[in-house]
């Protein structure tokens, strides 16, 4: 078809939009550069050692934690009904939900093996340490897993919302959601849906105003960890462990998951850079649950994913997608069975890796919460806990890093699942 346009129109509208893709380019260099300096300035003021500002910081930290752990769940739930709403009767949702699973369970999987290697082939020492500590006895409430799975399931619609359990939130959201792709095409059901579609607009909005403040944010998380870090409480005994947990996490987010990319055609190093805002956030925040918000945006607006992929694939993945918790929940596991003194044959590292699979994907994407279900884990156990009170200051950098690779991950997968329905939609076309 012939341009009817004349040619100053036609270079005019060239030229809007070359500006439009470099505006939103130098936008986000400028959002970056004052990202980084809020992380050198948090840096340099938690380093100082001042009583009075480091729990000024703490005061901020904790602020912006809650604010997004108050915009995360809501924004998972509606993200959740809108999409299976939409998709749940069509034929690429089960495809997209497949899709994800196997790439979820892959990747959880392969950080698990690199954990396990690690371990066996570095085999930390045992260590001294007081085992008469207030969490030598007792676990987390006595807890066992099985009662950790149950919790999971809600007995009100309320309570998951109350409780902040993520998981149950990600349940009641996928009835809702597959409840409302079935329900008859009513003028009560279009309503609805326009109101769950205009809260989640107003979600959005109070997403964009966070990020304005955030700076102010991350250079308070900044200083919290310089300030943790000039205790020293990482070194000693314990520095052959850290090391095993850290280059396990470095392994799966540099190596195992960019093979995953490019054995999919996919550029890992331009998804990196896309995601980066969302990844800068995870490692102060140490929640993927809270920074899904983050996550979508930058997955929608930066690298260009499908909505009905993003929102739905990047919500589930926050949950079942634990590739840095699948890997800590092992190591440390058989670090404190070890030092225990339970015997950690083949068979019984096989069993745990498996166990430390399945307890990643039903962990909720919260601040410790990879801690704390390790702590029900071994609880259940009979196993000495008094370690897991030595390991928990130098958890506070562990947390950083997994909750990284989490958000990396979860962004691999969503690209991936992208990449598929593309391809299968484009094959598809050309059959049609």
């Amino acid at each position: 078809m012939i341009n009817k346009l004349n040619p100053k129109e036609t270079a005019k509208t060239s030229i809007n939009g070359i500006n439009g893709v470099n505006n939103n380019h130098n936008g986000q260099k400028k959002q970056l550069i004052i990202w980084i300096s809020a992380m050198l300035i948090g840096g340099i003021l938690g380093c100082l050692g001042i009583a009075k500002l480091n729990n000024l910081f703490n005061f901020i930290a904790t602020i912006f934690t809650k604010l997004f752990q108050f915009i995360a769940i809501p924004t998972i739930a509606l993200a959740v009904i809108t999409t299976l709403s939409e998709l749940g009767t069509k034929k690429n949702t089960g495809k997209i939900f497949g899709h994800a699973a196997i790439y979820t369970i892959l990747t959880t999987f392969a950080a698990a093996i690199v954990g396990l290697v690690l371990y066996i082939v570095f085999a930390p020492q045992d260590i001294t340490f007081n085992t008469t500590s207030q969490m030598a006895t007792g676990g987390v409430g006595g807890i066992s897993y099985y009662e950790h799975i149950l919790s999971i399931i809600p007995d009100n619609i309320l309570k998951p919302l109350l409780s902040g359990n993520i998981l149950s939130v990600i349940i009641v959201a996928m009835a809702a959601g597959i409840g409302l792709s079935f329900t008859p095409d009513t003028e009560n059901k279009a309503v609805l849906i326009k109101l769950l579609y205009g809260l989640q607009e107003l979600l959005f909005v109070l997403i964009r105003g966070l990020l304005f403040i955030l700076p102010l944010g991350i250079a308070a998380f900044c200083a919290q960890l310089c300030a943790q870090m000039t205790t020293g409480s990482i070194m000693g005994a314990l520095g052959k462990y850290t090391a095993i947990v850290l280059g396990g996490n470095l392994i799966q987010m540099f190596i195992i998951i960019p093979l995953f990319l490019l054995f999919k055609g996919l550029n890992p190093v331009y998804v990196f850079q896309k995601m980066s805002p969302a990844l800068i956030l995870a490692f102060f925040t140490k929640s993927s649950a809270g920074t899904l918000p983050v996550t979508l945006t930058a997955a929608e607006n930066n690298l260009g994913i499908n909505t009905s992929v993003s929102r739905f694939v990047l919500p589930i993945c926050t949950t079942i997608n634990m590739n840095g918790c699948a890997a800590f929940i092992l190591v440390t596991s058989l670090f404190v069975m070890q030092n225990s003194g339970i015997e950690l044959s083949l068979g019984t590292m096989i069993l745990w890796l498996f166990i430390s699979i399945f307890a990643a994907i039903g962990n909720a994407g919260v601040p410790m919460g990879c801690y704390f279900l390790t702590l029900s884990l071994m609880s259940s156990t009979g196993a000495s806990l008094g370690l897991l009170g030595a390991i928990l200051p130098i958890y506070a950098v562990i947390d950083m890093v997994e909750t990284v690779e989490n958000v990396w991950s979860d962004s691999a997968v969503c690209a991936m699942v992208d990449k598929d329905v593309a391809t299968e939609k484009h094959t598809k076309d050309l059959i049609c």
